[in-house]
C-alpha cells in the first residue's frame, strides 16, 4: 500500500511543483530540437514540435488530475446524497431513482460523457461535469445498496426505537459502517474519471489543439510514435500508474470497516 502512495504522491507533487522542477516552457516550440530522444538537455526526450516531453508531461498532470479531481467531486457527492436517500427511505422514491439510475448504467460512461460534452462544450468545466456526470448513476447504486446491506441491523432498529432522528442515524450509525464501501468506490469513480477524461482529450473534445493535457499528448504523438515512441510512452505510463495506484488504495481502504 505505502509504494501506491508513494507513486501517487511524486506524480500529485512533481505536478504541482512544474515550475520548480523543470525550466523549460511545455508550449515553446523549437524547430532544431525536434523528436530528440530521451537524454542530455531533455530528460523524457523532445516531441514532434521540439517542446520538452518533461515538462509537458508534469504541466499535463496539474491540468489532467484537476479536472478528474472535479469529476470525481461532481459523481461523489450527489451520488453519495442521492444513494443515502434512496437506500433509506425506500418505497416508490427508490423506485423512481432506480428506474433513473438503470437507466444511466445502460449507457457506456464514455458514450454518456461524450453526450454531455457535446451539449456543454468545451474547457476545463464542461470537460470536468460531463465526465463526472456519467459516474452519477453508479456511485448512487453502490451507496443504495450499502445503505441497504445495514439498515436493518440490530445497531439501526435499537437507535429508531430511542426515538433518533433519521438524520442522525444515518449520520452517526449508517455512514460510519459503510464508509470503507464508499471510499474504495470513489477511488474507482476517480480512475474512470481520469480515464475517460484522458479519452475525451485525445478524441480533441477536452480542448485546444497544444494544450498540456495527458491525452492530448496521447493524440499528438501517434503520427511520430514509430520515430519516437517515448512521446506516447510517457504520458501513457502517468495515467496508467495514477490508475493502478489509485485503485490499489482504493482496493485497501474498501476493505476498512
Amino acid at each position: 500500500m505505502w509504494r501506491s502512495w508513494i507513486i501517487l504522491g511524486l506524480i500529485i507533487g512533481l505536478s504541482l511543483l512544474a515550475p520548480l522542477v523543470t525550466r523549460y516552457d511545455p508550449l515553446k516550440t523549437d524547430t532544431n530540437s525536434l523528436n530528440q530522444p530521451p537524454g542530455g538537455a531533455h530528460l523524457l526526450g523532445t516531441d514532434l514540435l521540439g517542446r520538452d516531453v518533461f515538462s509537458r508531461v508534469l504541466y499535463s498532470g496539474r491540468r489532467s488530475l484537476l479536472i478528474t479531481m472535479m469529476a470525481a467531486i461532481v459523481a461523489v457527492l450527489p451520488g453519495l446524497c442521492l444513494g443515502l436517500l434512496t437506500g433509506w427511505l425506500g418505497g416508490w422514491i427508490d423506485r423512481g431513482m432506480m428506474t433513473v439510475v438503470n437507466a444511466l448504467l445502460a449507457f457506456p460512461s464514455l458514450l454518456l460523457a461524450l453526450v454531455c460534452l457535446t451539449l456543454l462544450g468545451r474547457g476545463i468545466l464542461p470537460l470536468a461535469l460531463a465526465t463526472g456526470l456519467a459516474q452519477i448513476g453508479g456511485y448512487i447504486a453502490v451507496v443504495r445498496a450499502a445503505v441497504i446491506g445495514v439498515r436493518s441491523h440490530q445497531y439501526v432498529e435499537a437507535a429508531r426505537a430511542g426515538g433518533a432522528a433519521d438524520t442522525w442515524i444515518l449520520l452517526r450509525h449508517i455512514l460510519p459502517n459503510i464508509q470503507g464501501t464508499l471510499l474504495g468506490y470513489a477511488g474507482v469513480v476517480f480512475s474512470y474519471c481520469l480515464l475517460n477524461s484522458a479519452a475525451l482529450s485525445f478524441l480533441g473534445l477536452g480542448g485546444e489543439p497544444g494544450i498540456p493535457d495527458w491525452g492530448v499528448m496521447l493524440a499528438e504523438s501517434r503520427t511520430a510514435f514509430r520515430v519516437a515512441p517515448w512521446v506516447s510512452i510517457v504520458p501513457g505510463l502517468a495515467i496508467t500508474l495514477t490508475v493502478m495506484a489509485v485503485n490499489r488504495l482504493a482496493d485497501e481502504v474498501g476493505r476498512l470497516k
